[in-house]
């Protein structure tokens, strides 16, 4: 293959243009690219936490434990695949390739460099690109929930069911925080085209006169930040892995599934939605796979197949901190997810878009400024109104509960059968200091 390349960023109009063969073989790096990456993710994973956790880890199938994912997957494909009796047949198979298919269509839209000479043939480093392709992957990862849906009510068990409804209503509430963490990236960049957002963080240009550097991580952090913590949620991954949760669910939407080929799909969707989040946050707010300063310095770094692997390490890291995060973090409560998600993820991230469309508004010519202000004062005072509002019901709520409770006590202090408890009669004979009779063991 040939390292020729044109240093041209590619655009939506050259994309669709690729003759069929290129196509095939371009889809088919990705395949290889994902299965690959499982394999060495399962590994990697392993020995990354069997490391911060003083252990060797994976260390007897080839060298340092390298075959291990091999014959694990070996192993599941081998086994017998066991149809408990009550399941839906049809569903119960269909359910763990609901969780893979769209997983694989969400990773199409990945940039992994620009416009290649592929066999002759100059032709993007990507797949496939849409105006609209952060949103296709946003309805992959919808899609793919309906698999987790889909196998907890076929196996037709309580535990079953209760981690798919978890999943379903952990993913509606991160992904609609996470859509939002995505406006401010597209307000900056003007576009929804994965490939024409790296493209707009070749350079940062000014923001009120103030350069600012390229990558969104930067100048948009808190929408990475908010991003990071919506993928955890939408992947399943340690601390939001609720819908797997061993103690309550014994193993949530899973539990009839044994370990077969199955299962090994059911934990194959699961890493791939881990990998498509990563590959997002470097598209998207890492600079896609343009080189780190100061490779960026070298005139060659973004040509030619090299930005191929700057994406591959920035991959690497970005996983890592995903490994880290699950050997360091506990899972936390199902209450306390949904919080998070509804009452400060969705909040912080309007209030920031509002930020953010605000200052688009002041770096575009010819507005008149004083309509900008009278803008702002009002949502400023309706926010601070709504706050207050809302400050004062709590403080309400709070104060007749606590006036409740204090009623409480005092009815049971004044009558202690009043709450509908048995309590026993307090007219007993000891009571009263007369003597208990002790009553000799076995006489009548």
């Amino acid at each position: 293959m040939s390292l020729t390349v044109l240093a041209t960023d590619p655009t939506l109009a050259d994309f669709g243009k690729d003759p069929l063969w290129i196509t095939i073989i371009k889809a088919v790096g990705v395949f290889a690219f994902l299965m690959l990456g499982i394999l060495f993710g399962v590994w990697y994973e392993r020995k990354l936490i069997s490391r911060m956790q003083n252990r060797y880890g994976p260390n007897r199938a080839g060298k340092f434990g390298l075959l291990q994912s091999v014959a694990d997957g070996i192993k599941m494909g081998l086994k017998e695949d066991l149809f408990p009796n009550t399941v839906d047949k049809v569903l119960y198979l269909l359910a763990p390739v609901i969780m893979v298919v769209p997983a694989f269509l969400a990773f199409s839209i990945t940039p992994f460099g620009p416009i290649v000479n592929m066999f002759g043939v100059q032709t993007p480093l990507q797949l496939v690109d849409l105006p609209v392709a952060v949103l296709f992957m946003l309805a992959m990862g919808a899609v793919s929930v309906y698999g987790v849906i889909l196998a907890g009510w076929s196996s037709r068990s309580p535990y079953a069911l209760l981690g798919g409804l978890r999943s379903a209503a952990q993913v509606v509430s991160y992904e609609i925080a996470m859509g939002l963490s995505f406006v401010a990236v597209f307000l900056f960049a003007g576009t929804l085209s994965t490939s024409e957002i790296v493209k707009a963080q070749a350079s940062g240009g000014e923001v009120l006169g103030i350069p600012m550097p390229s990558w969104y991580v930067i100048l948009l952090l808190p929408s990475f930040l908010i991003y990071v913590v919506c993928a955890f949620g939408e992947a399943a991954r340690i601390p939001f892995d609720l819908p797997e949760g061993e103690g309550e669910l014994v193993g949530g939407f899973q539990t009839e599934y044994s370990s077969s080929l199955k299962f090994a799909l059911i934990m194959m969707g699961e890493y791939l939605h881990t990998f498509t989040a990563s590959a997002m946050a470097i598209t998207l707010f890492l600079g896609g796979w343009r080189a780190p300063w100061p490779i960026s310095l070298w005139d060659g770094a973004n040509t030619g197949y090299w930005p191929f692997l700057w994406f591959l390490i920035k991959f690497i890291l970005v996983f890592s901190a995903v490994v880290w995060v699950r050997a360091s973090l506990p899972r936390v409560r199902y209450d306390q997810l949904m919080a998070l998600g509804w009452k400060v993820l969705i909040p912080l991230n309007l209030a920031w878009i509002m930020l953010v469309a605000t200052v688009k508004l002041l770096r575009t010519p010819g507005v008149d400024l004083t309509f900008v202000y009278v803008i702002g004062a009002i949502v400023i005072v309706g926010a601070f109104a709504i706050w207050w509002r809302f400050d004062t019901v709590n403080q309400r709520r709070k104060d007749e509960e606590k006036a409740k409770v204090a009623a409480e006590f005092e009815q049971l202090a004044n009558e202690p059968t009043a709450g509908g408890f048995p309590v026993p009669p307090l007219d007993l004979p000891h009571y009263h200091g007369v003597e208990r009779k002790e009553v000799p063991s076995g006489s009548n």
